[in-house]
């Protein structure tokens, strides 16, 4: 048997972290193949066997059907992840509205296009299938500066229940995690450009705003991902999965100011 997942934003941090999670995962004799999106191409430089990298935007709906195309060939689709996401920061009163409008499409798109690739998939092949999107803490609890990011999120977290309440009963299953802060490259260079006294500074306020003392690895949020797409969350559709090490439930502001 064969199986494939599509992971967009597969080249770096958690979703790099997912696409080994899955490949590891190839038990029973399957055959697992991943097709990663994801924008730089450098990004999949380390991609080998059972990866097959896609380069191009995962908004553009040319791309993520030629990653959906190469998927199928692979193997029976599976699951998909919506990983890709766009990092930037902007305030009402300092931006533009169309900047910032633009800014939340931007994440959003990433989302909409991926989710109804999957679905249309599913159905054409009539089978079954996960999909998961992964949003972000920020989803519930923004932090001043991250209006355009908190609210793509947050309708991400919208359209996961949408999809999920509108076909269930085709046999498609769509959940969300919502990571807190997490150790990827990304936050790795923003620690080190710190120094070391302010790296020390700002992982001693992530030890505080995060109950379980750390912030996640990138192969901890995989874990939950891998767990929605797998059978074992069979019965599990239309949630948002909190992997933040309780950073929700304790809800401290990591940023107030001004």
């Amino acid at each position: 048997m064969s199986v494939s997942y599509v992971v967009t934003g597969g080249g770096r941090g958690i979703g790099r972290a997912v696409v080994e999670r899955l490949l590891a995962g190839r038990g029973g004799g399957a055959k697992v193949s991943v097709v990663a999106v994801e924008h730089d191409p450098t990004a999949l430089a380390w991609a080998g066997d059972g990866v097959v990298p896609v380069v191009g935007d995962a908004s553009d709906e040319a791309v993520v059907e030629r990653a959906a195309d190469l998927a199928q060939e692979s193997g029976t689709l599976a699951g998909w992840v919506n990983n890709a996401a766009v990092f930037r920061d902007a305030s009402v009163h300092t931006s533009s509205t169309a900047e910032i409008r633009a800014l939340i499409a931007a994440n959003l798109d990433l989302a909409v296009t991926g989710c109804a690739a999957a679905v249309r998939r599913f159905l054409a092949a009539g089978t079954s299938g996960a999909i998961v999107n992964v949003t972000s803490h920020q989803a519930r609890r923004a932090v001043p500066g991250s209006l355009p990011y908190s609210t793509a999120k947050a309708a991400v977290e919208g359209l996961t229940r949408a999809l999920a309440v509108e076909y269930g009963r085709r046999g498609i299953r769509v959940n969300a995690v919502a990571p807190g802060s997490v150790a990827t490259e990304r936050y790795e260079e923003f620690l080190a450009a710190l120094g070391p006294e302010g790296a020390a500074g700002i992982e001693a306020e992530m030890a505080r705003l995060h109950p379980l003392g750390r912030v996640a690895s990138a192969a901890e949020v995989a874990a939950a991902v891998a767990y929605l797409l797998s059978d074992d969350a069979a019965f599990v559709s239309g949630v948002t999965l909190p992997v933040d090490g309780g950073r929700s439930v304790l809800g401290l502001d990591p940023e107030a100011r001004e």
